[in-house]
């Protein structure tokens, strides 16, 4: 008598996910094709930085960065930088004033040239002059938050003229409002080392920060 060879065959795919998750089940308890060595590798594409809660937002995550960046830089408090640029622009990129002013933190073009910014409606070139403009303005008038603003606002020569806060209303509400945003009148002037801790620069991600990324 001969015998046929026959290879059994499923005769539905209603046994199909019963076979799929046994052979889940089989795999993981065993180790076999899941294992580490053969785990598949996530590579993180950026690099997570943390900003701590209590700085003000633009809304604009990258925005951020780049003011914490800056701050960091140049030894300027990143919530006196945001003041700032409430102020003066309301976190517009191309916000341009009647005289002239332009971008985030309002640049003059001589101002701009003068402290390295090549394209002001560039937000990172932009904010990077502002605030080395702010640096230099902190440590000519010894930390004194109020004639670093006037200077900002009128120009350092107003303010060595008048001896103080020069007598232009539009000056003098500026100084008001962006001292009373930042709420304090003395900014310490420090190395950015120093600063960071001194303004509680978060340097290692914690529980207590925000997240921002790239």
């Amino acid at each position: 008598m001969k015998l046929s060879r026959r290879i059994p065959r499923c005769r539905s795919v209603k046994f199909a996910p019963f076979a799929i998750a046994s052979l889940f089940v089989f795999t993981n308890v065993t180790g076999i094709f899941f294992s580490p060595a053969l785990a598949p590798v996530v590579i993180a594409s950026s690099v997570a930085e943390t900003i701590p809660l209590d700085i003000p937002t633009s809304l604009d995550p990258k925005l951020d960065l780049i003011i914490y960046r800056a701050g960091e830089s140049e030894g300027v408090d990143p919530r006196f930088i945001h003041a700032v640029i409430q102020q003066e622009s309301k976190y517009e990129t191309r916000a341009i004033s009647p005289a002239g002013a332009q971008g985030l933190m309002q640049l003059m073009p001589a101002t701009a040239k003068r402290f390295g910014c090549d394209d002001v409606t560039d937000p990172e070139s932009n904010i990077k002059a502002g605030t080395k403009y702010l640096s230099w303005l902190l440590k000519r008038f010894e930390g004194n938050v109020e004639l670093a603003l006037a200077g900002y606002n009128a120009g350092e020569g107003a303010v060595d003229k008048y001896k103080g806060i020069p007598p232009y209303k539009e000056t003098q509400n500026y100084v008001i409002k962006i001292t009373a945003n930042y709420g304090k009148t003395f900014h310490p002037v420090l190395s950015p080392a120093d600063a960071k801790i001194a303004f509680h620069l978060a340097p290692n991600p914690a529980p207590a920060i925000r997240a921002e990324f790239e």
